[in-house]
């Protein structure tokens, strides 16, 4: 037998049973479009997320205080000796391969301006916090250089508490309170949207010396470095442990690297991708059952074409090659219809819902074809070897 004899009796035999074909096809197209869909919300929300921490630069090192314990988390503080200072993030600014350092605390308050009074998120920072975190000013100026102990009383809007204290009006000059303190409006940065559900326009900026007094703090919640693009990361963090060991007169900082986030960051979410693949991958089997099935019950009903077969010269591995390859084509075929169905599915759920972050990899995709072409080889092995192994003689006599 040729192979294009094969190829002919192969589709014939699917083309015969049009209906049940089409069921049984469905069967894996259905485990197929799943496995896309979902993976698609998973690829879409990874570099959703990924997208939004590399928004602020790809070069940042942070500094918390406390060591990390064994557990991965920082213990804060409370385990520090000594407590991060404007003097230690003084000290790493002086360092050669550092472009800026941000000085960072953090905390809630009400701010009154214009009439109004909003509770937002007051940060402390420095003034080279636009340049470290590629986080624009719309109008006026940030936070300028000044006596990093004693600053003057200088605030900058976020883009929402700007809109909310101020509406249209030039919010500049404009003085605001917080905590019972006067603080005159500098400037307004630009709109940066939300980070994980937190909204990083309804902030208010002041000097960090001012913002460690308002929350009566002793220690920087955390020092933001920016560092030389063409510099080594691993020299910069050994730099900076280097200065810090020698201030506190021990290694009690956490020293965090913005790819060491985002490499913990990425495996979690390739874990959540693969898993919700996996989900989708259950309906795969249960179409993988139902091409056993109807190949079980094709064996039975072709006993006599299979005996004819033997009868006229067909060997028992032409046989099973005729067998295998319906049921690898009735997956492929029902892949297939599955690719277009998830693909489409993923589009339309993109355009439904806009926030929603979609993205097909075609990885993932052709992954699922082939493994739904694989499991309709192996549905198909059991009754494949079943009719290879028939006597020609025996099935020719069977009604």
């Amino acid at each position: 037998m040729h192979l294009p004899d094969l190829l002919r009796l192969t589709t014939r035999s699917i083309r015969a049973q049009r209906q049940r074909s089409l069921l049984t096809g469905l069967g894996i197209g259905i485990g197929i479009a799943a496995v896309i869909l979902l993976t698609s919300i998973g690829e879409g929300v990874h570099r959703y997320v990924l997208a939004e921490f590399t928004q602020f630069g790809t070069h940042i090192i942070a500094v918390n205080p406390g060591k990390a314990t064994t557990m991965g988390a920082s213990v804060g503080i409370f385990a520090s000796e000594r407590p991060l200072t404007l003097d230690d993030a003084l000290a790493l600014e002086r360092l050669p391969q550092i472009r800026a350092v941000v000085p960072f605390v953090a905390g809630n308050a009400e701010v009154k301006g214009n009439g109004r009074t909003r509770r937002t998120a007051v940060y402390g920072a420095g003034p080279a916090m636009p340049e470290a975190f590629l986080f624009p000013v719309a109008s006026g100026r940030f936070l300028p250089e000044d006596d990093p102990h004693a600053p003057r009383p200088f605030a900058v809007l976020g883009a929402r508490l700007k809109r909310e204290l101020f509406g249209a009006t030039n919010p500049l000059g404009a003085i605001v309170r917080v905590g019972g303190d006067r603080y005159r409006v500098i400037g307004v940065m630009s709109p940066k949207g939300e980070l994980l559900g937190m909204d990083l326009d309804d902030t208010l900026y002041i000097p960090t010396a001012r913002a460690l007094s308002l929350f009566n703090r002793d220690s920087l919640v955390e020092i933001d470095l920016l560092y030389d693009p063409a510099a080594r990361e691993e020299e910069v963090v050994a730099a900076i442990r280097r200065v810090l060991t020698a201030r506190h007169g021990r290694d009690d900082v956490t020293i965090t690297t913005q790819q060491q986030m985002l490499e913990v960051l990425g495996s979690v979410l390739d874990v959540l991708t693969v898993a919700v693949g996996a989900l989708g991958g259950i309906s795969l089997l249960v179409g993988g059952i139902g091409i056993l099935t109807v190949m079980t019950i094709a064996v039975r009903e072709r006993t006599r074409e299979i005996g004819l077969l033997r009868a006229l010269g067909a060997t028992r591995r032409q046989v099973l090659i005729l067998f295998l390859g319906e049921s690898a084509l009735l997956a492929a075929l029902g892949g297939l219809a599955g690719l277009a169905l998830g693909a489409g599915g993923a589009r339309a759920l993109n355009l439904a819902v806009p926030d929603l972050p979609v993205h097909t990899s075609w990885e993932y995709a052709l992954a699922a074809l082939a493994v739904a072409t694989l499991i309709g080889l192996a549905a198909g092995v059991l009754p494949a070897r079943h009719a290879a192994r028939l006597d020609p003689l025996e099935a020719l006599r069977a009604e």
